[in-house]
Order: structure tokens, then sequence, then C-alpha cells
């Protein structure tokens, strides 16, 4: 696919796809697959989301490099036709990150979200290169993963002007470090803004065109509902609705934080109470233990979503 055809599939909630480990902390490829139609069932369709594998909440870091590519070939033949696949790519040189990009695309990926090579420890033009080489190496959409702490923070505004002019960088994952939130949408119509702030009306309201969340993959019609007020302007409605469920979510993920970390703690803990258990993170992140469920469980209920 061009630029111009991504740009119209990467939209609307991301969906981090959480991997699916038995018990002995292995990939489980059926339960992948059964998730992946269930997604496609409840909404989560070419130009309305996107299902990302691998990614960071999805413990992309932690998969080898066979079981990364074995949940994106899953993705795909689970998707069909329906669905936009992205996957994840991390903290690789230049090199590999090259050959997983097209390996990414071979599998079926129609773009990859790509962190900068962090344990490199890469200079500013280090980062810049690092993210040319990838874009004029591979056959793929990419989305450059911006997010301080993890280097993008060393990607200038004036970098940027230069980075969105080829023709394979179709996204930006935004979470504006060092600069001001509005500064990127100088190049919205030549990339697509995904929100990484956990504030999807800012974005729609300055013309981005995604967001990063924690719930489109437990409960997709909460997500895509957001989205249909602010197609139709309901902003007001829109941000009191999300506010209502995520400033009680950051509370618990925080609290749930403090004993063991892991980005997919949270997101493996709400799938075991609303009935889609895909198992716990690998080690060192510890399982949510009966008394966090329980109080995952009373949280997600006060908010109005099923839980068992």
């Amino acid at each position: 696919m061009n630029r111009d055809e991504l740009r119209k599939i990467i939209v609307g909630p991301m969906a981090t796809v959480g991997t699916p480990f038995d018990e002995n902390y292995e990939v489980d490829l059926g339960r992948m697959y059964e998730m992946i139609q269930w997604y496609v069932e409840n909404g989560l369709v070419t130009g309305k989301a996107v299902i990302k594998v691998a990614a960071a909440m999805g413990e992309g870091p932690q998969l080898r490099d066979w079981e990364w590519q074995a949940l994106l070939q899953t993705a795909v033949q689970a998707a069909g036709s329906k669905a936009t696949i992205m996957c994840g790519l991390h903290y690789k040189d230049t090199i590999r990150q090259i050959e997983d990009a097209n390996r990414a695309a071979d599998l079926g990926a129609v773009a990859v979200q790509v962190s900068p090579p962090v344990h490199n420890g890469p200079t500013r033009t280090d980062v810049i290169r690092f993210y040319d080489d990838l874009a004029n190496g591979s056959d793929v959409g990419i989305m450059i993963y911006n997010t301080g702490g993890m280097l993008g923070d060393l990607i200038k505004i004036d970098d940027y002007r230069t980075m969105v002019e080829n023709d394979n960088v179709v996204a930006i994952k935004w979470s504006s470090p060092g600069h001001d939130y509005e500064d990127l949408f100088e190049f919205k119509d030549r990339v697509n803004i995904i929100d990484n702030t956990k504030n999807p009306v800012r974005n729609h309201k300055l013309g981005g065109h995604g967001f990063i969340n924690w719930t489109s993959e437990i409960v997709p019609s909460f997500d895509l509902g957001i989205v249909e007020m602010m197609d139709a302007g309901l902003y007001d409605k829109a941000e009191n609705e999300w506010n209502r469920v995520y400033k009680p979510l950051t509370e618990i993920m925080t609290k749930l934080g403090q004993r063991s970390g892991g980005q997919a703690r949270m997101k493996k803990g709400l799938m075991k109470i609303t009935g889609k258990d895909i198992g716990d993170s690998r080690p060192p992140s510890e399982p949510l233990t009966a008394d966090e469920l329980a109080d995952l469980r009373q949280v997600f209920s006060s908010l109005g979503f099923e839980v068992v």
C-alpha cells in the first residue's frame, strides 16, 4: 500500500493485543487466533481501528524472534482481510530492525511501530539516521514511536520535517517529550498523528487520527463509542466519558505497579475479570494476586462494564 492508502486505515483506537501465554509462559497461538476473531467480530476492523501485535503492552520486548513472527502470522490469518494489523518492533540495531520490518511485511503487517535503539546509547543524529535508514531499507509503513525516556525525545521538530518526507513514514505515536503537544500537528496532512498521552479528544480536535488506550481490546465498544462522539463533534461528552473511565484506571494501574512492573499486567488482569483470560505476564513481572484482581474487578464493575 502507498502512504495515502495506509493513512486511511491507521486510524481510531490502537488495540494493543496482549500476548496469550499458557501456564508455562509459552505463547498460545490458538488463543491468539480466537481473540483476533473476537476483536474483529466486535468492531475492531479496517477503517475503524488498528490491531497491534507484539507492542510494548503486548510484551513484544519479552518475546523471542520466532514468537512475535508466529503471533503476527496468526493474527493476520485470523483477521483475514477484515482488520488492519500492525506489529511492534523494539530496541534493535539498524540492520536487524530493517530485517524485522521486511519480515513483518512478508507476514502481512501493513505497518510497524518502531522504538528507537535504546540500548545502543544513540545520539540524536544516530536516532535520526536509524529511522531514515529503516524507511529507506524496508517496504512497509512505519509509525515512529516518540515517547519520553525512550530516546524519541531526542528528535526535534526540524528533524520531523525531514523524516516525514519519506513515503514509508506514515504515522508518529506522539507524547510530545520536550515539545508543546500542538507542535507536531504541523505534519497532520502528511502523516497520521497517534496520541500517546491518554487524551484522544485533544488529538482529534487538532486533526489527529488515533489514540493509544488500555481498553479497546477489552471492551471494544467503549473506544469505538468515543470515536463516534468525536466524529460527531460531541467533544465534551467524549471527554467526560473518557475521563470517567480513565481516571480510575490510571489510579489502579499506579497501585498495581507498586508491587510489580510490566506494561501488560493490568491489561491481562482486565482480560481475566471479563472472561477472556490470556494468562499472566512473563517473569520478572508477578501475576496479579487474588486481592489485586478483586480490586480491579470492583473498579471495572463500578464503571459499568461486565465482569465475571
